[in-house]
């Protein structure tokens, strides 16, 4: 009796696929085994198959695929002191191969069947001996699948090709053997058009040879395309480093990076990658995180700071203590999420695989039709053959089967390259409706770190408040320590008091940072400040007040533009924040908000937010959160598109729809631009794909189409589509 288990996620690598088709097909043959659901991605050539491990094992899907017709393996882990690949793929290799002796032995016999004044006495069997090696041996790949499919009783792409090839030079096996074109003095015309009257007198070894050649060409340009379009995935997955300067008893010892354990201190010199995810114990530097976010400037950290694996450590020498490492570190969750959403589908592809899935047979039925129509139309056999073959040629689906696939892994690839992190491809829907943002205030509009903007009285004050500060981790100390970064003196008899502030002697100077009556001089500069939702604190130096230090969260540099970036995107800006009116007001009108056209809601508690989204809603909006704590993470679990600040914490980067690894607001005006310009490009590629093979199939019937230039034509609608798709690497900020 089985058991019921958690369900279990694999990755299928799998081979043999040629078009969409084939991808149809082995998923429907996957979700027909009870406890499995699974979809297969031609472009990535993989399936992402979720089972219960209680009635399914591995073996089963594997035999699953390979019943099918098409061999599946799990994916090998990556070997480290394996040499990376170089050059293409053995099966580019083979595929190069074969276009480049087709297309030589192609060329003379396109050109004698084109050229009448070239037709030498028994030219044509010169094309037969040509054309032979290319429509059997070049045109194999296509005559292999369609075999294999026929055996599994189904028919793809593949078989719409070889029909074809194998039609148009068994055709001129006929004519030539037991017809009147093997004669001596034999001269052929070419023809754009369905030539009528012509009868066995003509041969059509130029459309077998071209036809092969120019698929073939296709293809290859095809998968090399396609190659190109995951680069940006391989690429952040090769990112990380190789081994790791760890210190064992104060002695650095070189160990691969993938056997560093939590608590272990490893030393990063400059020009070095961070080994993984840490805290920094010791050093300071400026590190390097554009591989992760895009982001050229690089960041200063010192001791405390976390770092991210696969940055480089620009600047000094830096100790660093591991928190994360192996599958848990950030660039490798990165990888899985791109990888999850690569191998999705938008629900724009569930049309594509719709038609596709009875597009072959449709076809055949149309081929099969076109040729019965004519002879009873015409009754001329060579017009009906060259319009059915034109039918079989032109129609290959293989650009419907790319136009969404590529578009998806190009353009979470880039994001990937930007910090900008996809979960999936039915996110790109929801990017398309959204009509209003909610901002989180702290750590997404402002920094979440406490700064010192002003001092007010006497400036020489600040050099003992930040010595008796030294000795406090409040974030108020901080921000008064890294307002005087000079050489500090030393403190003696330091006492903190709670909720009052600190106290120590500095120089023989009874020193007191904390709550305290302004002077009468510097009260109006107090009030105005606490009025703007900063803090002030006042500096204690023997018994009098000697100056003011004022304190607050600091707006992020960029937020302002992002603010209005989002307004050009047609989304309405929301700040909610916890802070009063007046505070809240004050950051506002900072990025270019209006509190007084309702663009402020304040004093919201952490569990309001929702309730603010839920309203929002309500009234029609369609709601993105952007937001980086743990209180924002029902917020953007609720909200119709979630983008969580990957700098923020785990539950809210698990609660979003797409993750922002750069700590910056404009990030989200990047993502938001980014899935509508791939979706834009998904719906471009599906109006071609459609559009050319509705235009051009009647054509072919009606004999309008030699099939020489269905051939080409089909073969460029592919690349076509691909090199769309391809256009959005060069995606930046505006």
């Amino acid at each position: 009796m089985s058991t019921t288990a958690e369900p279990t996620e694999v990755r299928l690598d799998i081979t043999g696929m040629t078009c969409a088709s084939c991808a149809n097909r082995i998923e429907r043959k996957l979700n027909k085994v009870a406890g499995v659901q699974a979809s297969v991605n031609y472009a990535t050539e993989a399936a992402t198959v979720r089972y219960d491990p209680g009635t399914v094992d591995t073996g089963t899907l594997l035999a699953t695929v390979s019943a099918a017709g098409y061999t599946a393996r799990l994916p090998a882990p990556p070997a480290d002191d394996a040499p990376a690949t170089e050059g293409e793929p053995a099966e580019d290799r083979d595929l190069r191969q074969r276009l480049v002796v087709s297309a030589a032995l192609a060329l003379p016999v396109l050109v004698l069947s084109m050229v009448p004044a070239l037709q030498f006495e028994n030219w044509q069997w010169l094309a037969l001996t040509l054309a032979s090696p290319v429509a059997v041996w070049g045109a194999w790949p296509f005559h292999r699948a369609a075999v294999v499919n026929a055996r599994h009783g189904a028919s793809t792409m593949d078989t719409l090709v070889s029909i074809g090839i194998v039609a148009a030079y068994l055709w001129s096996l006929y004519a030539l053997f037991l017809g009147g074109a093997g004669m001596p003095g034999m001269r052929m015309q070419f023809h754009l058009l369905a030539e009528q009257g012509a009868g066995s007198g003509e041969i059509y070894l130029e459309v077998a040879s071209a036809v092969t050649v120019f698929l073939l060409a296709g293809r290859y340009a095809e998968s090399r395309a396609k190659r190109r379009s995951g680069e940006a995935l391989r690429t952040l997955l090769a990112m990380g480093a190789k081994d790791a300067a760890v210190l064992r008893d104060g002695v650095e010892v070189r160990v691969p990076a993938e056997q560093l354990v939590v608590g272990d201190r490893f030393v990063v010199r400059p020009g070095e990658k961070i080994a993984t995810d840490g805290v920094v114990v010791s050093g300071s530097s400026a590190v390097d995180v554009s591989m992760l976010t895009g982001e050229p400037v690089p960041v200063e950290v010192g001791e405390g700071d976390r770092v991210t694996g696969a940055s480089i450590n620009s600047g000094g020498r830096l100790v660093v203590e591991a928190d994360r490492v192996g599958e848990t570190t950030t660039l490798a969750a990165l990888g899985r999420l791109v990888t999850a959403a690569q191998s999705g589908k938008a629900p724009v592809q569930r049309l594509a695989d719709r038609v596709s899935a009875v597009f072959v047979p449709v076809v055949l039925l149309v081929a099969l039709a076109t040729l019965v129509v004519w002879l009873l139309v015409t009754g001329d056999v060579a017009a009906a053959f060259t319009s059915a073959v034109a039918v079989l040629v032109i129609a290959c689906p293989c650009a419907l089967g790319l136009a969404t696939p590529t578009a998806l892994l190009v353009g979470t690839g880039r994001g990937a390259q930007l910090g900008i992190v996809i979960k999936g491809p039915e996110v790109l829907e929801s990017t398309r409706a959204v009509d209003t943002v909610v901002l989180d205030k702290t750590g997404t509009v402002t920094t979440g770190r406490m700064s010192l903007l002003e001092v007010l009285g006497d400036p020489a004050a600040l050099r003992l408040a930040a010595a008796v500060e030294a000795a406090s981790e409040h974030p108020i100390a901080r921000a008064v320590v890294a307002g005087h970064p000079d050489p500090l003196p030393e403190v003696t008899g330091f006492v903190a008091e709670a909720g009052h502030g600190v106290r120590g002697t500095v120089e023989g100077h009874r020193v007191r940072v904390g709550r305290a009556a302004a002077p009468a001089e510097l009260a109006g500069a107090v009030s105005a400040a606490e009025a703007a939702g900063r803090t002030a604190v006042a500096v204690e130096v023997d018994g009098a007040v000697r100056a003011v230090l004022v304190v607050a969260d600091t707006v992020r540099p960029t937020s302002r533009a992002a603010v209005a970036e989002l307004r050009s995107l047609g989304l309405a800006p929301v700040l909610v924040t916890g802070d009063a009116a007046g505070p809240a007001a004050a950051v506002a009108r900072e990025v270019g908000l209006d509190p007084d056209a309702g663009e402020v809601v304040s004093g919201v508690l952490p569990e309001g937010k929702v309730d603010v989204v839920r309203d929002l809603q309500a009234r029609g909006r369609v709601v993105a959160v952007v937001g980086d704590g743990v209180n924002d993470a029902a917020a953007l679990a609720t909200a119709d598109l979630g983008l969580a600040m990957g700098t923020g914490t785990d539950v809210a980067i698990e609660a979003g729809d797409v993750t922002l690894v750069r700590a910056d607001l404009a990030a989200a005006a990047d993502a938001v631009r980014l899935a509508r310009r791939t979706l834009s490009t998904i719906k471009v590629n599906l109006v071609w794909a459609f559009g050319y093979n509705v235009a051009l199939i009647p054509l072919a019937a009606l004999g309008y189409l030699n099939p020489l230039l269905a051939g080409l034509a089909m073969a460029a609608s592919s690349v076509l589509v691909v090199a769309n798709s391809l256009r959005l690497r060069r995606f930046g900020r505006p």
